[in-house]
């Protein structure tokens, strides 16, 4: 694989990972505030899995939110497991 190429997928991830952080601290300040817009859920699995799984289920932990849904308390971990796997291939490819 070349370094180009490896390079735009850490800062793919990097990126999906510092949205996703934010928009989880968001959605945790909007549930406190119930007058506030909240992010799907949806949105925040997707970014989990567009390489944003670790920071994100991280905050989680850290702030609290979403960890008693199998969606994140399952899920994330999972996703983490996946993107290790796909990293690790990509590395000896």
């Amino acid at each position: 694989m070349s370094e180009e190429l490896l390079f735009a997928l850490l800062m793919f991830c990097c990126v999906s990972g510092a949205a996703g952080t934010v928009l989880t601290v968001y959605d945790k300040i909007a549930a406190k505030i119930a007058q506030r817009h909240r992010i799907p859920e949806a949105v925040l699995i997707t970014f989990g899995a567009l390489g944003g799984a670790i920071p994100m289920y991280l905050t989680m932990l850290i702030i609290r939110h979403k960890t008693k849904k199998p969606k994140f308390s399952v899920g994330f971990p999972l996703m983490i497991l996946l993107h290790s796997a796909l990293a690790a291939a990509l590395m000896f490819l």
